[in-house]
């Protein structure tokens, strides 16, 4: 029972990275109903901030909770003008375009970053830097619980809650709401839908680029394709909790990553990444709209 419950915590680790990049997918796709493909290449460009910056300031040397703090923002905040650039040259003269064809602007984004990527950052693979001493464990009862897990759930939970706040606790959050509801009647309300939308974007870069340093501190290999798989899952597990669904986003990525772990504790290890897959046409066939995803009605 120990051994199981280990495996669950270990998992919740994994999904909670899985939950930060789904909040962004989730989000964008509340608001425009299309997917940004190009999500999870913010994700490994947030890692690179990282991993710069973390060196810059010598971390790796001398680890510091202050310093892990400074690279998280300064990679959460670049990450957010990305997505704002990205939002802003990209998707915006396309948002009257048949949907095709922000479709195909999202793949040719997302390549775009990537071999950018190993152009700007090389194709070989680096090692992040310590950022924080994460050498100690600690024990419940039997399970033991590193020291870089409790940083994934403090971090994760921290800004689950800002978000959270953001979403239902303030005048843009409520913007954000009803621009998802519809575009037209929240410009008839006053509200200024590209600019919310643009906001949307830059905290959803923001999140997956916090992922992307506890990514880079859990498993610290960065390479230019690492958010294409990483991408891939988070899109998995928020069409899985009901794509546009936040606190669904967050449930799936979660069940995602305990579901990973069983897989690989128990099951057939080489399964781990065709699970998402699979899970994802298991969904669309049976349960389309999500575990909390709503099914509406149309006029036709």
């Amino acid at each position: 029972m120990t051994e199981f419950i280990q495996h669950i915590v270990n998992g919740l680790s994994f999904g909670a990275i899985y939950a930060l990049i789904a909040l962004g997918y989730t989000m964008v796709y509340g608001i425009l109903q299309f997917i940004n493909f190009a999500h999870g290449d913010i994700f490994m460009i947030g890692a690179y901030i990282g991993y710069y910056a973390g060196n810059a300031l010598g971390l790796n040397d001398h680890p510091s909770i202050w310093g892990f703090f400074v690279v998280l923002l300064l990679s959460m905040v670049t990450s957010g003008v990305i997505g704002f650039l990205v939002e802003f040259l990209a998707y915006r003269p396309l948002r009257k375009a048949p949907r095709i064809n922000v479709l195909i602007t999202a793949v040719g984004v997302s390549l775009f970053f990537e071999f950018g990527a190993q152009m700007l950052f090389g194709a070989n693979p680096k090692a992040f830097p310590h950022l924080v001493d994460v050498s100690k464990s600690f024990y419940i009862g039997g399970v033991q619980i590193d020291s870089m897990e409790l940083v994934v759930f403090t971090v994760t939970i921290l800004l689950m809650l800002a978000l959270e706040f953001v979403l239902y606790r303030t005048k843009v959050g409520k913007a954000m709401r009803a621009v998802s509801h519809d575009h037209n009647v929240a410009l008839l309300l006053g509200i200024p839908v590209n600019m919310i939308i643009s906001i949307t974007f830059v905290l959803g870069s923001a999140m997956a680029a916090a992922a992307g340093i506890l990514v880079g501190m859990s498993y610290p290999k960065l390479e230019p394709l690492m958010g294409v798989m990483f991408g891939l899952k988070a899109f998995v597990a928020a069409v899985f909790g009901g794509i546009g669904n936040v606190r669904g986003a967050v449930v799936g990525a979660l069940i995602m990553g305990v579901s990973e772990q069983l897989i690989v504790s128990y099951g057939v290890p080489t399964f781990r990444d065709a699970f998402a897959f699979a899970l994802l046409i298991v969904v669309l066939i049976f349960r389309p709209k999500g575990l909390f995803g709503k099914t509406l009605a149309e006029k036709v």
